[in-house]
């Protein structure tokens, strides 16, 4: 079996993606990239602007040209979008470049923190929590292609280091034989 040297956090947002991946990055000394920050810089606009400006299909197509340019990088973690797992393809891509790690929380955790910074372009629009349900019900089954899934919701981020740790040393170890 080929060594994957990245991996790759999927999940919700507001699951913990970024702050876990880059603890992460800095623990196992990898680089970190987050692909809706790296999709700011080369468009010159936050995402929700690109969003705003341009809409969803704008918007999954810079995800995907980004996942394209990450996933060529080597010993890296990738923060993705909340919803880059959309697409069967994108999985695919995903799975053959990296070890999927999914965070999730539940619909109570999330709101709590995604509500005082409310920049996501798919929660602007009616209520906040229903969208976050609804959207969580729609993207469970992507969600389920992760190599290791962590529940988030009442864990602190040295807890969820140590789990994705042990999960990979395990995972690495099965990966040599």
């Amino acid at each position: 079996m080929e060594k994957k040297s990245n991996i790759i956090l999927i999940g919700f947002m507001g699951t913990g993606k970024t702050a876990v991946g880059k603890r992460l990055a800095n623990i196992l000394h990898m680089d970190f990239y987050d692909t809706d920050q790296e999709i700011e810089k080369v468009t010159g606009m936050t995402m929700n602007r690109l969003y705003q400006k341009y809409g969803e299909i704008r918007f999954r197509s810079e995800e995907e040209l980004m996942l394209q340019k990450l996933v060529k990088k080597e010993n890296a973690i990738i923060a993705t979008g909340g919803g880059m797992v959309l697409d069967q393809e994108i999985i695919d891509k995903l799975r053959q470049h990296g070890i999927l790690i999914c965070l999730t929380a539940n619909p109570d955790i999330i709101y709590e923190r995604v509500k005082r910074r409310n920049n996501r372009p798919l929660l602007k629009k009616g209520n906040l929590y229903e969208n976050i349900v609804k959207l969580l019900q729609e993207r469970d089954n992507f969600y389920k292609y992760a190599d290791f899934t962590i529940d988030t919701s009442n864990l602190d981020f040295e807890q969820i280091i140590n789990e994705i740790l042990k999960f990979l040393n395990e995972y690495t170890g099965k990966e040599e034989n």
